[in-house]
């Protein structure tokens, strides 16, 4: 059976266009609460949370009818970050955790995230069984068996008693002064209180959500105000999270940007020196630098490679017995403190890295030289198959031909986009711009 709703990270799409409409909406509602809701007691329940998006509030409501016409019993958090899903499914005892989100895309996108009862992400397989289930007629439970619904006013005080503990008995951020960049989304309360409590300084960006403007020339994915704010307040650092706050972007105190490969190599590093790093391996995606492989390598470490979507980050870590992954584009998971990524998190890992170490963040955010890396987007019409040309397969041969030795070469179709992502690595700029153009040009021909 095709995947027909669900991609790399749960269904994603426009609001109010197929998948994502309210009547979809309830019909994943429906058959998740059939799926979860297997022996036909009233005991079971879903945590939903959500981010700011206008949006949000029509999902929420269409996925409580759906799961409750199937018996479940539905807490509903507010606007929480998607790693506090994760931690509320499992604390809350419920049979699966929901987060309305669609990450870092803009305000009139949104998406359905789906936890299971161990508070990690849902397997392809169960996916598939809700994917037939909504495809099937689901039948009602009867009157007496409607589930209810309920508004938990302290999720995010739970998230954040959880986060502020993984910081070391006695540490604390005074004196620090940081830039929060919370993307105008789901941690624009919750972030700034984290920090301050610990003790930081703390100038506050992205904390005005209307329902518009979540990721909107902020967050992890638009750093240039964040970083203005670092130079104009002469702050130690920055913290740019997403929209749903599983991803992070960091800032030097001159408000040059690290991504998730630079905080990746850094806290596997220190985990290694401290004993702690599961299997001497650090997790990452096949988009994650070539420096960074060599500086694992350097370091006596290993660098596994997955494919793209933290959700196969994790999976790879639960079967290796690993606790430390992500990807380039700033998901970090610590599998020790988390189910999921968590950008605040791993925010305040690199805090406590600046307070021990005592070192700048400039110094602690270039662990490693990259390479040179060019990645470029084509965007093709739906039910076309690009890559299938014979002319862009042929393309894509005769370049890895020439980066041979030189570089390496990564096509892939994104998980949540109609777009063809063509990306590269060589030390020589030249070749990797003509390598990159010529596949690019190819695959736009044929789109």
């Amino acid at each position: 059976m095709a995947r027909k709703f669900f991609g790399t990270d749960g269904v994603r799409g426009t609001a109010n266009t197929f998948p994502m409409t309210a009547e979809i909406a309830l019909k994943i509602g429906a058959a998740a609460g059939r799926y979860f809701r297997n022996d036909g007691s009233n005991g079971h329940r879903v945590v939903i949370g959500k981010d700011t998006r206008l949006s949000g509030y029509m999902f929420e409501n269409a996925l409580t009818a759906g799961l409750t016409s199937t018996g479940m019993n539905v807490l509903l958090l507010g606007p929480v970050p998607t790693p506090a899903v994760g931690l509320l499914t499992t604390s809350m005892r419920a049979d699966v955790g929901i987060m309305i989100s669609a990450s870092h895309n803009p305000h009139h996108d949104n998406g359905i995230k789906f936890f299971g009862p161990d508070g990690f992400k849902l397997s392809d397989d169960v996916e598939m069984e809700i994917e037939r289930l909504i495809a099937s007629k689901i039948e009602p439970e009867q009157a007496e068996n409607i589930g209810r619904a309920k508004r938990i006013d302290d999720g995010r005080f739970r998230y954040a008693e959880r986060v502020k503990s993984t910081v070391p008995s006695g540490l604390t951020l005074n004196g620090l002064k940081v830039v929060i960049d919370c993307a105008n989304g789901a941690a624009y309360k919750a972030a700034p209180e984290i920090l301050w409590e610990l003790g930081a300084t703390v100038i506050p960006v992205g904390v005005e959500p209307n329902g518009y403007n979540i990721n909107e020339n902020c967050g992890s994915t638009h750093t240039d105000n964040a970083a203005a704010a670092v130079v104009a307040h002469g702050a130690d650092v920055g913290i740019c999270l997403d929209g749903d706050a599983d991803r992070v972007m960091i800032l030097d105190e001159k408000g040059d940007v690290a991504d998730g490969d630079q905080i990746m190599a850094l806290m596997a590093t220190r985990w290694a020196a401290q004993g702690r790093l599961g299997g001497s391996t650090l997790v990452a995606t096949v988009m994650s630098n070539l420096g960074l492989e060599r500086h694992m390598s350097s370091n006596g470490l290993r660098l596994k490679r997955t494919g793209v979507g933290d959700r196969y980050v994790v999976e790879a870590m639960r079967s290796g017995g690993y606790n430390l992954g992500g990807e380039q584009s700033g998901h970090i998971v610590m599998t020790d403190y988390a189910t999921t990524g968590d950008g605040l998190l791993a925010g305040l890992q690199f805090l406590c890295a600046i307070v021990e170490t005592g070192q700048k963040a400039s110094a602690l955010t270039r662990q490693f030289d990259t390479v040179p890396q060019l990645l470029k987007n084509v965007r093709y019409s739906d039910g076309s198959d690009p890559l299938n040309a014979k002319s862009v397969m042929s393309k894509i041969a005769n370049s890895e031909a020439k980066l041979e030795g030189k570089g390496r070469l990564l096509i892939r179709k994104s998980g949540t986009e109609p777009l063809v992502r063509v990306m590269a690595e060589c030390e020589d700029p030249d070749l990797l711009l003509e390598v990159v153009d010529g596949i690019v040009a190819e695959v736009e021909s044929a789109a």
